[in-house]
């Protein structure tokens, strides 16, 4: 399992915008994604993400994110937008309504 959190310093409804235009485009089904969750932060908005391997990972950043990303703020998104990520080291992960036992 690979998991992060990134922060974002951008209004939560950056998030919001983006997250509605990612269930429009590809759905729910996201090859390797286990686990996303979105919320508000202090500084901005935090995602949490774990997923059945980084290359399932990175693979979704370059197919769908980072153009999505671009696409909605622009090619040069200014640099507080940034996400800053923080890997997790994912010990077990159970999600019952979701038949999940990890």
């Amino acid at each position: 399992m690979y998991g992060v959190t990134s922060t974002m310093r951008a209004p939560v409804g950056t998030y919001d915008g983006m997250h509605a235009e990612m269930i429009k485009r590809v759905g729910i089904a996201i090859d390797g994604l286990l686990v996303h969750i979105g919320r508000a932060h202090p500084d901005g908005f935090e995602v949490l993400e774990i997923w059945e391997s980084k290359e399932q990972y990175d693979r979704a950043n370059v197919d769908i994110v980072f153009p999505l990303l671009s696409e909605l703020l622009g090619d040069a998104p200014d640099p507080s937008m940034v996400p800053q990520t923080t890997v997790l080291d994912v010990r077990g992960l159970v999600i019952p309504r979701g038949d999940i036992l990890l």
